[in-house]
């Protein structure tokens, strides 16, 4: 029917020139952004779990980030341990050296000697990195702590609550020197105190006497042993030598222990941080199958859309013009 109140054709090609604007306007969207789901409107459920993972994400970065500097300071402190053992190991040999030697020839060797006790002692106040220092502590400081946390994980359960997991490695078993002086702390590996014969530490502290018989109770560390005294001129008899050597044995075994320890936590936290690499790249993976649009399909879609906006347009201007014919009806 023809009227000229409604026209009927021309509402129905504007309502579906609507139609293809709007899809038009969305497939843009998609096309100018690489995304279906950019906001929350496009698909509320899709956009939260994005939102989260990728919150979640960007987490896990700074985890990795943490790790990094985690591995340089256990790396740092494994340098300083293993650079410690071969010098332990030189003392060890000064010793062996001194066995059945004039004073004299022994005054020489603690000079040697004491030059690589200086050199122990560098090492482990060196082996410092973003200020955590593992083999030379003062647990005396308010900062002191027993153990040095390496954040290595960032978990969320399906609850939704999420928790941070670390890497600790404790430094009583590392520590080399102890400078604290607060009654309990215990010494570190080089400055204990050890009683010679068993290679123990004591609580039963006593001065050996340079040149005699070892006695009950003498102890030595290896930060101070020596095989000469200069202030009375007498070398150690071979007796505390051997004394000495025992103690030098007993550190060397704790300080391969304190470097497997470090070892151990080095190869975790590699693990840790090519895991954490491989998850954010599972994630991001996820999260693209969530959000992300398909380029290919929607740049078809662009073309198809386009070809429909041009005919719409059409099919509007033939329907308006069908009122004019009804004009030629009255002339």
């Amino acid at each position: 029917m023809a009227s000229i109140m409604t026209n009927a054709s021309a509402l129905t090609a504007l309502q579906s020139l609507s139609a293809t604007q709007k899809n038009l306007d969305t497939t843009q969207a998609r096309i100018s952004t690489g995304y279906r789901v950019s906001q929350a409107s496009d698909n509320a459920a899709y956009w939260s779990i994005a939102t989260t993972m990728r919150s979640d994400n960007q987490a896990m970065s700074t985890v990795s980030d943490a790790l990094g500097l985690g591995a340089s300071k256990v790396d740092t402190a494994y340098t300083g341990m293993n650079s410690a053992i071969d010098t332990i190991n030189q003392i060890k040999t000064k010793l062996v050296a001194s066995y059945g030697q004039t004073d004299a020839d022994k005054a020489k060797t603690q000079t040697e000697i004491a030059a690589l006790q200086k050199q122990l002692k560098a090492y482990a106040d060196g082996a410092t990195f973003s200020g955590t220092n593992m083999l030379s502590v003062d647990s005396g400081t308010a900062t002191a702590a027993a153990d040095v946390k390496i954040v290595s994980a960032f978990n969320r359960d399906a609850s939704g609550s999420s928790s941070i997991s670390t890497i600790d490695v404790n430094v009583e078993s590392t520590k080399l020197y102890e400078a604290g002086t607060t009654a309990g702390t215990a010494k570190g590996i080089l400055d204990a105190d050890r009683l010679g014969s068993t290679g123990a530490i004591t609580t039963t502290t006593q001065a050996p006497t340079a040149g005699a018989a070892s006695a009950a109770g003498d102890t030595y560390s290896v930060a101070t042993l020596k095989v000469y005294d200069s202030t009375t001129g007498k070398g150690f008899s071979d007796t505390q030598i051997a004394d000495q050597m025992k103690v030098v044995d007993a550190a060397l075994k704790d300080m391969t222990n304190a470097a497997t320890t470090l070892g151990a936590a080095k190869s975790s936290i590699d693990l840790q941080k090519t895991f954490t690499q491989s998850l954010m790249d599972s994630i991001d993976r996820g999260v693209g199958q969530l959000v992300d649009a398909d380029m290919n399909k929607e740049s078809t879609r662009l073309q198809a859309l386009q070809v429909q906006q041009q005919l719409g347009v059409q099919a509007l201007s033939i329907a308006n013009g069908s009122s004019q014919s009804i004009l030629s009806l009255f002339r």
